[in-house]
Formats: structure tokens, C-alpha cells, sequence
């Protein structure tokens, strides 16, 4: 954990004097010095309790500026100042990009030793608590420097390293913002930390650090999953998992072999995180269950997937023939997609082995998966040649849509299939690119707006009409309007007229507040810790994504509906203000997870009900949304519900057609619409009585036609004494075909065999074998005769010894199979 400060000046020197002094402030609080330069300085009264001739100072090895102010303006001795090179003291953002030299602090554990030869790198006599980037530089492709523009400095104290030497522990771990959850699972595991050796200590570690990272994390809205940020929590959660199999806890360690240990484990956290994270304490039910949830689901593959990784690994170490062993990428992420095992913990347990990985391979199975499972989402570029270029002297797009539908436009440029072009004629697919406009781009889950551009001649007589179907945001702001152009010819750096779809905005402005009432009616129902997942706001419907475990009851739902209608027809006035992001979360605004905001944001209110950050469009009375229905609930991934929904003319619409659908079934059934219900039940009662009668009926023809079977019965054996019968009895189902077979069986008495089959239509094929004691003692089983019985159809089944049962698609094969069953048979029964 890092507490961070970020300090801008023209003067990045003067700003490193300020910031130097202010951070030694924080840490030391200087007495008067006898001296200066390179004598030492005096001890300082420190209100952490620092000595300052423990503190030494780092600085980039060129970087005579900065050695100078620690010397002369701080008092560092020199000999406690050590040059360090680029590896150490020179931060770089990347390849290219902001970079610069730095300076660190460093506390001296063993003073005593002395200062010749000194390593800042020896840690177990240092730790780096305290750092100063200083961003003077851009790094070019070719690697040269150049000065940057808005110089500054970036700067951190490392909280964990600061609490080490306060309570003097000789590791982060063993500080009392992580070793409380050590001790835990310690306790857990049956162990003592103390006693233990540097195996299980690691291991012990691995769980406090991780755990303390799931529980925040998902105590901010992240949610076991695979893909993105999800993958990092279940890929911990897992880690845990195993790490603690590996101590030797089983269940939840305090008996109960099917419970899990994660959740006790949490409540720690929670316990020691409360003064600084009040949320957490607030989330603690959603967060414990989601963590028993992927324990308990993860477990009950665990095993399978080991068994299978040991039988890889022996099977890599088989294959080795006298070069490194590896284990192939495709192995390795048939673990982790069939059996949840994060490569990871794969790649641990290999590693352990000896064994390597092809992560090469891997990393190629995991793009097959992404893109066959990637929705399909068109993301805007502004040219693959020169559209990078335009777009750097095209400046941000001004928008003008929360005021007004209409504006007059500059079309800064023009991009056909990513490339620029001066002009485009009819019937042209083209991107559009505006000095400012009233559509609005896709953002924060709500659909670009549609729309027309119009290019007038002299005399406002129309020259050219471009239809809008689609607006994004690229290259930072500037706004991307596609569309078609359907008549005449438009032109960089002519004026049009954009025109927004005023009923398709009203649709999306009614969506999106009612989003926004759906938000604060699922934390007033299903509580607080609930928060949003996602979201997509269209002109005919709403989509919330939203963290809970469960499906919601119907009452719930029910109770959400008339808490938003209730909102709504109180006919309320949003209030949409620009504030600072401070402020905001002040007052109590909710942010998104994961979103960037910057440092003004535009909060809608919705007073007593809502209050969000968000830079979609919204009404400005939610009597404007006139109704609001929800048309689905259900799960799209561990932990994530969805709810779908119509409000304002998307809910009338829906209102009316089902409205019309009740009509027309009342029309049917001839009853008014509040006994419809009643009559669908006592159809469906029909019906049911109907089929088992009809069934009864089969069943009845069944054996009936099976009884003229028996005639057919062989005899086999030494003995002459066991009965086989393997007929076909062309269309009867399944369920008679079943009853057939155990009527013959009884009728055939101890020891008999019957094999039969059918084809009841639709191209399907049915398969039944019923064997008697007698056989099943003669070490015969039905599965074993079934299965390539079925085969043969084209399909599959098995059952118990006595009994197995089947299907198939291919019902020319059938008599050719039963021929093949009887001639197994035979042979088996006259051994």
C-alpha cells in the first residue's frame, strides 16, 4: 500500500526543495544543527521515533542538482548519499513516454556497520521507504530525451515499509496491517508461524497478502470471473485455496469438512480493515458468501484437476527423453478451462516439479477463446494510414447535447474505410468528424444518437444529407458521427446543419434515469453492498448488470417496480450539476468501479432518491418516463445478476403488445382476461390426464405386441436352459419400449436376456437390454451390451447391470446393431 502525492511547477527543482522539506517534516522534526555541510547532522526528534543518522539518501548517478540540495539545503552527509545508476534511479513510464532520474530514502537497520562499501541493496540492513520520481523527460522511439512540457514529480510512501520499522518486524508480512490474518490461518492450519520453517511461512504470507487484497476487492464491486479483473480475484482466491490445502486445512479447519476456510479467514480482514475502510464492514455478508461460493466451487474440482495435471506432469517428464521437460500450453489451459485452474497455480505446481510451461502455446488457446467469445462491439478507429495523423490537428470535439438538439457545424474531416478523404458522394458509408455537435457518443452504457447532417448551398437550398446511425468517442474526445450519405456530396471544411432524432434522445434520456432509479431501488431492497456491473442504455430498452448471489425473488422484483413508478409519478426534478470529484464522493455521490473520472464531474440527482456521477443525458422531471417494467432477470456470471427493462414509450409499446397478446388468448380461450389462468390450469390438468392415458394405452399395446414376441425366444447355453430375445418392435416410444422389456423379462423367468429396439419416429432410435440375475452372475452387463449397441444407432445411453436403456439418430442402423447384440450375446452366454 502506497500513500501518493503528485506536486507540478515550472520549477521542478524549487518544487523538489519544497517537497524534500515537507516530507522530512512529516518524518523528522529537526532540532538546530551545529553544522553543516559534511558534517553530520544532529539527531533529530522525530515524531515517528526516527533517528535521522539511520536514513540514508539514493540519487541518479548524473544528478549533481539533486545530491546538492540533500547535502546542502538538507544536511545529509555525503557519505550517507549514494549515486546509483539508470537501472536503479531512473524511472521510465515504458519504452517511450514520461520518464526521469529519481531519489529515495532509505532506513539503515544496522547503523553499526558502518558506511564503507555500502549496498542500498542489502535487505536485510535496508529498506526503501520513501520515493521521488522526477518526470523531467520524454523518451522518443530512438531513445533519446526531451524536455517535457509540464514538468513534475511523482512521489510515494510506502505505508507497509513505514509500519516495519515502527514496530520494528523484520518483513511487511509480520506488521500488524497483514500478520493478524497470518496468525489466523496458522491457527487454521494447526501450525505455529514461530516454529515453522521458511516453507510454510511463504505459504502463510501468500494467504494474509491475498487475502487482504479479494476481500477489498471484491468489497469494491469485483467479482470472481474469467476474464479481466475478475480472472485476478478468482486466480488469488484459488491460490488461497490450494495454498491452505497444502497446511493441511480441510473444510473450514475447525471440523466441518465441507465447509470452507476462506470466509473465517475474511471475517479477519474485515475485523482489522474496518477503521480504515467503514464499506467493507457494510459489504461483509455479500463478500463472505461470494468467497464460501468460489471456495465450495472451486474445491469440488480441485481434486479432479490435480489428478489430471500429476498425469501431465509424469506424462512431460515421460516425454522429456534427456531434454528440459515442458508441459504444452494446450494441456495447460485445458486446466484452466475445464477445471478452473488459474496457469498460475499450473505453473507453481509445475515449477515444483521441475517442469516448464509453453506459455507461448497457452497465451494462443487463450485468444482462441477471446475472440470466439468477444461480443461483438465495433470499436472506432480513426484510420489505420493517416487517420492517427489527422486526428492530432482535429482538436476535442465540443458537445452541445445537453442543451440543445440542433447546432450548426464545421466538418473537421472526413474518413472513408479509415482514410481520409477531402469529399464524399452518395452512398458512401463515412466518418464524420465535427468542431462541436449535439450527438451524442457512446459512453457510460448509453448508445451513440441517430440523426441527419445537412450541407446547405447559398440560398439554403439543401446540397447533401447524411444519415447518422452511430456516434463514438476515439483518440480522447473527439467525436466519430457514421453514417450514410444519401444525397449530394459533403466536403471537408464546409458548415452543416446537425440535427439529432429528438424521439430517439427522449427514449435514451428516459432509459438512463430510470437506470438510474433502478440502481437506488435494488440497494434499498436487496441492500446496500449491491452495486453496478455494467450497463447498456438503448432506445428501446435498459440493461442493468449489478453484483449479487442470488436470483432476485418475485416479490423483490415487484417491490422494485413500485418503488421506481412511485419515484416517478412524484413527478421530481433532477438537478444536474459540475463539481469537483471530491466534493462529489463527499457528498455522497456514487462513482462506477473501474471508470475514469477526472478531477471536475458532472453528478444528476435525482433529490432523495439518486444521486450518481454521469455524463449521459437524462430527463428534467421523471414524470417524464411515464412507466417503468421489468422483462427479465437472471444470472450471466458467478455473483452478476442482469436485469432488463422498459420505461417512456418503450414501456407503453410493451404495456400495449402484451395487452393485445391477452386479447387475442382471451379470444381463444373464450373467458375474460382474469380467468384466463384458471383456464390454462384446468387445460393443462386435461392434457396431463390425456397423455398418462395415452401413455397407459401404449404401454397396454406394448406388452400386448411384446407378448407375441416371446414365441421368437432362443435358447443358449450348455444347458439350453438361458432364454435371448432381441427383436425389433418398429414405432413404439421409449417409455413402452421400457415397460416391453420388463414384462418379458418376467414372463421369460431366471436366466433370460432381452434386447430391444424401435424407431418411434423423427429419425430417433430407441434401445433397451434387460437382463435377469442368472446373466448379470455370469459377469454380463446391460451397459456393456448397450453402449456399442448404441454406438452403432449413432448415439449413447447406459444404466444398472439388469437394466440399461439408450437412444439414437441413425434408425437405418437398428436391425444391422440388434443383429451384432444378438451375436454378442450368443457368444457370451455359450461360454
Amino acid at each position: 500500500m502506497i500513500l501518493r502525492m503528485w506536486v507540478e511547477h515550472p520549477d521542478i527543482r524549487h518544487s523538489l526543495r519544497c517537497l524534500e522539506i515537507l516530507v522530512l517534516e512529516i518524518i523528522l522534526r529537526r532540532k538546530p544543527l551545529s553544522g553543516h555541510g559534511s558534517s553530520p547532522p544532529q539527531i533529530f526528534a522525530c515524531r515517528y521515533g526516527l533517528l535521522a543518522d539511520k536514513l540514508w539518501i539514493s540519487v541518479y548517478q548524473d544528478d549533481d542538482e539533486t545530491f546538492a540540495l540533500w547535502h546542502d539545503e538538507i544536511g545529509v552527509p555525503k557519505e550517507r548519499i549514494i549515486r546509483l545508476g539508470e537501472d536503479d534511479n531512473f524511472w521510465t513510464s515504458g519504452a517511450t513516454g514520461p520518464c526521469g532520474p529519481c531519489s529515495e530514502i532509505y532506513y539503515d537497520f544496522h547503523p553499526e556497520r558502518g558506511t564503507s562499501n555500502v549496498d542500498l541493496g542489502d535487505d536485510t540492513r535496508f529498506i526503501e521507504f520513501y520515493n521521488l520520481v522526477f518526470m523531467q523527460y520524454n523518451k522518443k522511439d530512438d531513445g533519446s530525451l526531451e524536455p517535457l512540457k509540464q514538468k513534475n514529480i511523482d512521489t510515494g510512501l510506502g505505508l507497509e515499509r513505514m509500519a516495519r520499522i515502527l514496530q520494528k518486524v523484520p518483513n511487511n508480512y509480520e506488521t500488524d496491517l497483514i500478520f493478524p490474518i497470518i496468525e489466523k490461518a496458522a491457527e487454521l492450519a494447526n501450525v505455529s508461524y514461530a516454529l515453522a520453517d521458511d516453507s510454510t511461512k511463504t505459504k502463510l504470507k501468500i494467504i494474509g497478502d491475498h487475502m487482504r487484497a479479494v476481500v477489498y476487492l471484491i468489497s469494491d464491486g469485483v467479482n470472481p470471473s474469467n476474464i479481466g479483473r475478475g480472472y485476478v480475484v478468482r486466480r488469488l482466491i484459488r491460490r488461497v485455496v490450494r495454498t491452505g490445502r497444502l497446511l493441511g486445512v480441510k473444510g473450514d479447519g475447525m471440523g466441518d469438512l465441507q465447509g470452507a476456510f476462506l470466509p473465517i479467514l475474511a471475517k479477519k480482514v474485515i475485523e482489522i480493515s474496518t477503521n480504515i475502510d467503514a464499506d467493507v464492514k457494510t459489504r461483509a455478508s455479500r463478500i463472505l458468501e461470494e468467497l464460501k461460493r468460489e471456495e465450495l466451487r472451486f474445491v469440488s474440482t480441485l481434486e479432479r484437476g490435480e489428478k489430471l495435471l500429476d498425469q501431465m506432469l509424469a506424462d512431460a517428464l515421460l516425454n522429456a527423453q534427456g531434454t528440459a521437460p515442458c508441459l504444452s500450453g494446450k494441456d495447460a489451459f485445458v486446466l484452466y478451462d475445464t477445471y478452473g485452474f488459474p496457469v498460475e497455480i499450473t505453473n507453481e505446481v509445475a515449477e515444483e516439479r521441475g517442469i516448464s510451461i509453453d506459455m507461448n502455446s497457452f497465451d494462443i488457446e487463450m485468444e482462441k477463446q477471446r475472440q470466439l467469445s468477444q461480443a461483438a462491439h465495433d470499436t472506432v478507429k480513426l484510420g489505420v494510414e493517416n487517420g492517427a495523423n489527422l486526428a492530432e490537428d482535429i482538436p476535442d470535439t465540443e458537445f452541445l447535447g445537453y442543451n440543445t438538439l440542433r447546432s450548426t457545424s464545421v466538418v473537421e474531416g472526413l474518413l472513408v474505410n479509415g482514410s481520409p478523404v477531402a469529399q464524399v458522394s452518395k452512398g458512401s458509408e463515412v466518418e464524420i468528424l465535427l468542431n462541436r455537435t449535439p450527438f451524442y457518443a457512446e459512453s457510460g452504457g448509453q448508445i451513440g444518437d441517430n440523426g441527419f447532417l445537412y450541407m446547405m448551398e447559398a440560398e439554403n437550398e439543401q446540397q447533401a444529407i447524411v444519415e447518422i446511425k452511430d456516434v463514438q468517442k476515439s483518440m480522447g474526445n473527439i467525436f466519430v458521427h457514421k453514417g450514410t450519405i444519401t444525397e449530394g456530396m459533403i466536403e471537408v471544411g464546409r458548415e452543416v446543419e446537425a440535427a439529432v432524432d429528438a424521439n430517439l434522445r427522449q427514449r435514451a434520456k428516459v432509459h438512463h434515469t430510470a437506470t438510474h432509479l433502478l440502481q437506488s431501488a435494488l440497494k434499498r431492497v436487496i441492500g446496500q453492498e449491491t452495486s453496478q456491473a455494467g450497463s447498456l442504455v438503448a432506445f428501446d430498452r435498459l440493461r442493468f448488470d449489478f453484483n449479487f448471489h442470488r436470483p432476485l425473488q418475485d416479490k423483490e422484483l415487484v417491490e422494485i417496480e413500485g418503488l421506481i413508478n412511485q419515484w416517478i409519478g412524484d413527478a421530481a426534478i433532477l438537478e444536474t450539476k459540475v463539481m469537483s470529484l471530491t466534493d462529489a464522493k463527499r457528498d455522497g455521490a456514487i462513482a462506477m468501479f473501474g471508470e475514469k473520472y477526472g478531477e471536475q464531474v458532472r453528478v444528476v440527482e435525482v433529490p432523495g432518491v439518486s444521486m450518481e456521477l454521469c455524463g449521459g443525458t437524462h430527463v428534467s422531471n421523471t414524470a417524464e418516463i411515464r412507466g417503468f417494467k421489468i422483462i427479465s432477470e437472471q444470472g450471466i456470471a458467478s455473483g452478476v445478476r442482469r436485469i432488463e427493462a422498459v420505461a417512456g414509450d418503450a414501456f407503453i409499446e410493451y404495456v400495449l403488445t402484451r395487452d393485445n397478446y391477452m386479447k387475442q388468448l382471451c379470444s381463444t380461450l373464450k373467458v375474460k382476461a382474469e380467468e384466463v389462468t384458471g383456464r390454462v390450469e384446468g387445460l393443462l390438468e386435461e392434457l396431463r390426464l390425456t397423455r398418462n392415458e395415452v401413455s397407459a394405452a401404449r404401454a397396454k399395446a406394448a406388452i400386448y405386441k411384446a407378448s407375441t414376441l416371446s414365441s421368437r425366444t432362443s435358447t443358449i447355453g450348455t444347458s439350453k436352459n438361458t432364454r435371448l430375445l432381441v427383436e425389433s418392435m418398429d414405432d413404439v416410444d421409449a417409455d413402452s419400449l421400457k415397460n416391453a422389456a420388463e414384462y418379458l423379462v418376467d414372463l421369460l423367468k431366471d436366466p433370460a436376456a432381452v434386447v430391444l429396439g424401435s424407431c418411434p419416429g423423427d429419425g430417433k432410435v430407441s434401445l433397451v437390454v434387460a437382463l435377469t440375475p442368472g446373466v448379470v452372475d455370469l459377469g454380463i452387463k446391460a451397459g456393456d451390451i448397450i453402449k456399442p449397441l448404441a454406438k452403432s444407432c449413432g448415439g449413447g445411453g447406459g444404466g444398472r447391470p439388469n437394466f440399461a436403456q439408450a437412444g439414437g439418430r441413425k434408425p437405418e442402423n437398428l436391425l444391422g446393431a440388434l443383429e451384432e447384440a444378438r451375436e454378442q450375446l450368443t457368444k457370451l452366454l455359450e461360454k
